[in-house]
């Protein structure tokens, strides 16, 4: 038997409302091993690496249960250009349904509409979790939250200058006297004297 966490609702209690915190050590665990997060350097538990909170209302109906409310919370990774930390917010509306773990994937073509008038969530922004008809673990949903709030090369601004290639300085900071490296296919170029005709 799984190991019981604080994400965890017995279906038996439901319905119900839960606020439920993310602590910083948990989003350093959970965002440990994507590069812009390791590019930090940060140490395990990092107490910056960012938290979260959720109210959410949870009910069942039948053999699935359902969890709704808003998510809000930051992470900080690393920006792509300079590697200094950037915080990013995430403020989401929670949609979320669980299923039995066999029925998951049967139904993906099916466009009948909810029957259930308490069911007022759109198909299409609803997210679907598997759970074993007992008990719902939220753990999983806040941490896919954190991880979609990262984006393929944060910024921590649009006008971030990043790194000099060549040695390294910080140049939203400081400056260098660093060349621009000679393109490789015109190096043989750069030597090269072209006569002047005379009389012009």
């Amino acid at each position: 038997m799984a190991k019981a966490t604080p994400y965890q609702v017995l279906v038996r209690d439901l319905p119900t409302r839960r606020r439920f915190e993310v602590p910083p050590e948990l989003v350093a665990d959970w965002l440990r091993g994507l590069p812009m997060r390791d590019a930090l350097g940060a140490p395990d538990g990092d107490p910056h690496a960012g938290h979260g909170a959720a109210t959410l209302d949870l009910y069942a109906d039948g053999a699935h249960a359902f969890a709704a409310g808003p998510f809000r919370g930051e992470l900080t990774v690393a920006c792509s250009r300079g590697v200094g930390p950037v915080t990013l917010q995430i403020d989401e509306q929670l949609r979320v349904t669980f299923m039995p773990r066999h029925e998951i994937g049967e139904d993906d073509d099916e466009d009948e509409p909810a029957e259930d008038e308490g069911a007022e969530i759109d198909e299409e922004d609803l997210d679907v979790f598997p759970f074993d008809g007992e008990r719902i673990d939220l753990e999983p949903v806040f941490r896919e939250q954190f991880v979609l709030a990262l984006p393929f090369a944060p910024l921590c601004a649009e006008t971030c200058k990043g790194l000099c290639p060549q040695c390294g300085i910080d140049r939203n900071t400081a400056s260098c006297t660093c060349e621009p490296p000679v393109d490789p296919r015109l190096a043989a170029l750069k030597g090269l004297k072209i006569p002047s005709k005379a009389g012009t």
